[in-house]
């Protein structure tokens, strides 16, 4: 990592009505590497008076400009932001390694890749999209009329986006938000601050979007993002992160009655039924626990076996893990990396303290691991025998720990996987894929995959049931989650 420094792509500075500036008190706060714990930078440290010029700016900016009406121009645009992506794409590739820990191999697909081909689609639809439907003529009360539906823009949208996959979700959430109409201020995480403020910079210096219509705020201070959710200004939040925080995120939006998104937490299950094949069900859930160290809302973190082969399914699963490569997150052979912080690894080693303390077994892992001294790692780690109402159960950890239930026959499964405040995604594995499809049918989730098939694609609609969230990011769907619907009568 150290001699690929040079290569990060850096920026220091926030986007604020057309401009790269510094915070308005010169404040900066540290960009660390959670792979090495070094400091690889700095970042702007937006105040109070920072995000109240980026909230201006961005109301102007759809007030007093033809952005709001302007298709043509703003999928011009998006195109353009997509190049510049494209074309500097190999050190932002670097960035996303050295801020997020994530594995390199994930930026070929939804650490960057992915989503920069997704940033096409948006401009592709809203190019071809029916902004006006015809519903034709009526006559209610006798009064002759033609009917139109408009979708038209909401106006000032405030993103408030997480580190595990920043530049997925920054473009999940400035993509649809522009190519609808709106104007945008983005309030990064600020683990992961330059995956944001260098989408500012190449918005700012290599497209025509007009001052304001982007804003970038980056900040250590996690309040600014209140700031964002309370503004009367503002006419829409789309937040992604803990549920603990939406809800607060929920709570600020309601005195202003503005439209709120949220795509929250997880505690999604993989459900191997009894004639699955086990190599299947275990190399399924090894992938899932140990991508980006477990650090993401739809990851499968509860595998429900059935009963009578749990023991087989286990053996293969922790022989399988044992042999893991993890490390290093800029070599290519890595799937799993270090965590995001201390704060994080602490918070995940208590998860398994307190799994133990409550009956589960610790099999495999469940500690820092000796040959990685330096770095937030923790190793993979599975938990056997675990009830379903534990708190290792029912609670995200957010970190490559697997928990391993029994179940009793598929109305068994499915009660256990619907035994969740949550329903963000899950599998279901089954030699019979009519079987598998029936019980995925009655698993009340977002997102399921049958027999390992994948449902990622800036096509598909991503989103969650009961405390996973409200509305649905991406897809059509996703699109129109940023648009206001307008009906017109016109006297005939």
């Amino acid at each position: 990592m150290a001699d690929g420094q040079a290569d990060i792509a850096r920026e220091e500075r926030m986007l604020i009505g057309g401009r790269l500036v510094e915070a308005r008190d010169g404040g900066v706060f540290p960009n660390v590497n959670p792979a090495t714990e070094e400091e690889i930078g700095v970042t702007a440290d937006g105040t109070a008076a920072d995000m109240d010029a980026a909230i201006a700016a961005a109301r102007r900016a759809f007030d007093e400009t033809d952005w709001p009406r302007d298709v043509r121009f703003r999928v011009h645009c998006l195109r353009q932001l997509q190049q510049a992506l494209t074309k500097h794409a190999e050190r932002l590739r670097a960035t996303i390694v050295a801020e997020a820990g994530s594995p390199v191999t994930l930026t070929h697909g939804a650490q960057l890749d992915s989503p920069i081909e997704g940033l096409g689609w948006v401009a592709d639809l809203a190019e071809n999209y029916a902004w006006t439907t015809d519903l034709g003529v009526a006559e209610p009360y006798g009064i002759r009329s033609r009917r139109l539906l408009r979708r038209e823009p909401i106006g000032v949208v405030g993103a408030i986006t997480p580190w595990n996959f920043p530049m997925q979700i920054n473009l999940a959430k400035i993509g649809p938000a522009l190519a609808a109409g709106n104007t945008v201020v983005l309030k990064p995480a600020p683990d992961t601050p330059w995956t944001a403020t260098l989408l500012g910079r190449l918005a700012a210096e290599e497209t025509d979007l007009p001052p304001g219509v982007l804003n970038v705020v980056p900040s250590s201070r996690h309040e600014l993002g209140a700031l964002l959710a309370e503004d009367p200004r503002v006419d829409m939040i789309s937040f992604t992160g803990s549920t603990a925080v939406g809800r607060s995120v929920m709570a600020a939006g309601a005195a202003t009655i503005k439209k709120v998104f949220l795509e929250l937490g997880g505690k999604s299950a993989l459900l191997a039924l009894d004639d699955a094949d086990m190599r299947a069900v275990v190399g399924n859930a090894a992938f899932q626990i140990t991508t980006h160290a477990g650090q993401g809302c739809a990851i499968l973190t509860r595998l429900v076996l059935p009963r009578s082969r749990y023991a087989e399914g286990l053996e293969m699963l922790v022989e399988t893990l044992r042999e893991w490569p993890y490390g290093d997150p800029a070599d290519p052979g890595t799937l799993m990396g270090p965590l995001i912080n201390e704060r994080q690894r602490e918070r995940v080693l208590g998860y398994i303290d307190k799994g133990v303390a409550e009956g589960a077994r610790l099999v495999l892992g469940g500690g820092v691991p000796k040959h990685l001294p330096t770095g937030y790692y923790v190793e993979p780690t599975v938990l056997a025998e675990v009830d379903e109402n534990a708190t290792v159960a029912q609670e995200e950890i957010f970190g490559p720990v697997l928990c391993v239930l029994a179940h009793d026959g598929d109305d068994d499964a499915v009660r256990i996987a619907n035994n969740s405040r949550y329903g963000l995604s899950g599998m279901v594995i089954s030699a019979s894929a009519e079987r598998a499809r029936a019980v995925a049918d009655r698993v009340r989730t977002g997102t399921i995959s049958v027999n390992g098939g994948l449902f990622y694609g800036p096509d598909v609609p991503f989103g969650g049931y009961r405390q996973s969230g409200v509305g649905r990011e991406s897809g059509v769907a996703g699109f129109e989650e940023y648009l206001e619907i307008k009906a017109i009568a016109e006297r005939l």
